[in-house]
């Protein structure tokens, strides 16, 4: 029996201090932060566990997208005179009540523009239409729950000029008939252009880390459009950063200069003759050039094939003409490895 008892004293002391922390926990109390999605603040909002009153409204919220704040005494004067007294205020000295919305960011109002103009009036496609603004646009922030995309219900766009007039709707959004959704500004097609990222001076070969890609006006001019166009060549003249480049702004890399020493290479059938030269202009992979035959100091014309290296354009009697004249037998050296003299091989091919 007094096991019994015990136990029974246990049960209700376990009920007792259950009791006591519902009532803890069902204190009202201030909350530090509030989000609200209509007109009005309401005492519930701003107070947990508020009983019958959690309904009544006391404040005016915010404008959408907005927030205010709310001293804690004047959270607890507007309970009071509702009967709800005893409140917790957890040390808060304000609470920080938000308007919740559907925010219409500036970039999706330029892409929706983009989109009404897309095709017409000579203009291609709305994500290379560039959408500029006159003024300052800001987001605009209609109810959380306005569905739907905007919708254009007056549109002028001036080709000659660039500039647009346009007006937009959301039919399912109250708050933005009452905002202003004119809007005026300039809409351009862009290409994605090659640019320069450091300076460059003339003859300086280009690099990929040299280069970036910006859209840039269609109208400005034939910018290059690819990185592989200009990796690899090099400046024609000074170029700043930023520049749009075009194909104007850049030359073949020069791989032979101005009285640089090369080799003379004629080619035919059987035979490879080399002599040594000295370039009389600068010149690129591909390009025909003046050469200077030191030895019987007459210019040929020849093509750069590498670097110091120049094949000669002409008939083989050219260029044996232009190779020096063998001593008789008994005075000729030996011949050299890298300056070969094969006179007679190269007459008895013609």
């Amino acid at each position: 029996m007094i096991r019994l008892a015990v136990c029974a004293v246990a049960a209700a002391l376990a009920v007792l201090f259950a009791d006591t922390a519902a009532a803890q926990n069902a204190i009202p109390a201030l909350r530090a932060n509030v989000t609200v999605t209509g007109d009005v603040v309401r005492i519930g909002d701003l107070i947990e566990n508020a009983g019958p009153v959690a309904e009544v409204p006391v404040f005016r919220a915010p404008d959408l997208g907005t927030r205010g704040v709310v001293s804690a005494d004047r959270v607890i004067d507007a309970a009071e005179s509702h009967k709800l007294i005893a409140i917790d205020t957890r040390g808060l000295s304000e609470v920080i009540v938000t308007r919740a919305s559907r925010a219409i960011a500036v970039p999706e109002i330029a892409a929706r523009i983009a989109q009404a103009l897309e095709g017409q009036y000579g203009l291609g496609e709305a994500r290379n239409i560039l959408v500029t603004f006159d003024r300052g646009v800001h987001t605009l922030n209609v109810e959380p729950d306005a569905t739907g995309e905007l919708q254009v219900t007056a549109l002028a766009y001036d080709p000659r000029t660039t500039r647009f007039d346009v007006t937009l709707d959301l039919p399912s959004s109250a708050a933005l008939r009452r905002l202003s959704t004119r809007f005026f500004g300039t809409a351009i097609e862009t290409i994605a252009a090659v640019t320069i990222e450091r300076p460059l001076e003339r003859g300086e070969i280009v690099k990929a880390s040299d280069l970036a890609m910006q859209r840039r006006p269609k109208a400005d001019g034939a910018a290059l459009t690819a990185l592989d166009a200009a990796i690899g060549m090099a400046a024609r003249h000074p170029l700043r950063p930023g520049q749009v480049l075009s194909q104007a702004d850049l030359m073949k890399p020069m791989i032979v200069q101005r009285n640089d020493m090369v080799t003379l290479v004629y080619e035919a059938p059987g035979l490879t003759l080399t002599l040594r030269g000295q370039a009389q202009d600068a010149g690129a992979l591909g390009d025909t050039i003046g050469v200077l035959n030191v030895q019987s100091k007459r210019v040929v014309q020849g093509v750069i094939t590498g670097p110091g290296r120049v094949k000669v354009l002409g008939t083989a009697t050219r260029v044996v003409d232009n190779a020096p004249t063998q001593p008789p037998p008994s005075e000729s050296p030996a011949l050299s490895p890298q300056e070969p003299q094969p006179e007679n091989r190269v007459r008895s091919t013609e």
